[in-house]
């Protein structure tokens, strides 16, 4: 008789079904490849389907395998916080943060400085990725919990609100508006803007504001990063907007760009945590969303969400 489904095989599975090769879900897990292969296959006798095409090139799930997989992260989501029952506290044991690059580098240090402080049984394991990849990655398990612009689309992820980050607007040195301290959208009218690409948040932003303010979005130069894109304003190919925590970390005195201030309020990004409304393990997510927030209340160029 073959035995039941294992919750080490159900790991396996959604390893596998994130990475689509067995190599690279062997080496998530901390196995060897020929073991998760076996585990895999103890699986599908068990549950008398075949879960992946195996071939020379990556993986392809069958589609009983994509619902298997759906299924085993909703199953380890409720394993997780059936552990997390008998845990001294919210914030111990290992969690996987997701997170936007145009971010993680400008807050996490100091979010993680604190954890390591007050929480000292945790461990936070950080991954950076795009906004579009981090949803996607959230639902399939990859990450337990993102911190990212809001909103979140889907209706499988719940989220919260932390804090508002202001876009300031960088120009070249010798631009006509890099005497200015501030600036109005009207300001905005026939320039040329620069951007990162529709994988990120911003990108839309910047979209509209070109839109209502007569201004050109420049998609031949697409920045790969903020760093990208400061150094092509710096050289000359339009002005972009960049947020303030990456403008206080990177930008400093006199340099290549002058950055300027929005004259009234509003022009700004939403930051959230958010997490697959099934994990089971909101108070853990709530207690991280408490110390972002204590962070995000030290920092003058950031406000709190109302």
């Amino acid at each position: 008789m073959p035995s039941d489904p294992t919750i080490r095989q159900l790991r396996y599975l959604t390893a596998l079904a994130s990475c689509l090769s067995f190599r690279k879900a062997a080496e998530r897990c901390g196995i060897s490849q020929p073991s998760l292969s076996a585990q895999l296959k103890a699986l599908e006798t068990s549950l008398g389907v075949r879960l992946a095409e195996r071939g020379s090139g990556s993986v392809v799930l069958t589609p009983v395998g994509r619902e298997v997989a759906a299924t085993a992260i909703d199953v380890l989501d409720r394993v997780d916080a059936l552990v997390g029952l008998a845990s001294r506290g919210p914030l111990t044991g290992v969690l996987r943060l997701g997170v936007k690059p145009t971010l993680g580098p400008y807050l996490m240090p100091h979010v993680v400085r604190r954890l390591h402080a007050t929480h000292p049984d945790l461990r936070l394991f950080v991954r950076e990725a795009p906004p579009i990849d981090l949803e996607r990655e959230l639902i399939e398990g990859v990450h337990d919990v993102v911190l990212a612009q809001l909103p979140l689309a889907s209706a499988e992820v719940e989220s919260v609100r932390l804090f508002r980050e202001p876009l300031l607007l960088a120009v070249a040195s010798d631009h006509p508006l890099a005497r200015q301290e501030r600036f109005d959208p009207g300001d905005l009218k026939g320039l040329d803007v620069l951007t990162l690409s529709p994988r990120y948040h911003l990108h839309e932003q910047v979209l509209r504001l070109c839109e209502e303010n007569e201004a050109t979005l420049r998609r031949d130069y697409e920045g790969t990063s903020l760093d990208a894109l400061r150094q092509m304003v710096g050289m000359g190919l339009g002005v972009t907007f960049l947020p303030a925590l990456y403008v206080a970390s990177e930008v400093r005195g006199e340099g290549d760009v002058a950055v300027l201030k929005p004259a009234r309020a509003g022009l700004h990004r939403s930051i959230g945590l958010g997490w697959r409304r099934a994990s089971g393990n909101h108070e853990a997510y709530e207690a991280l969303g408490d110390a972002v927030t204590a962070v995000a209340a030290e920092l003058p160029h950031l406000s709190l969400e109302r």
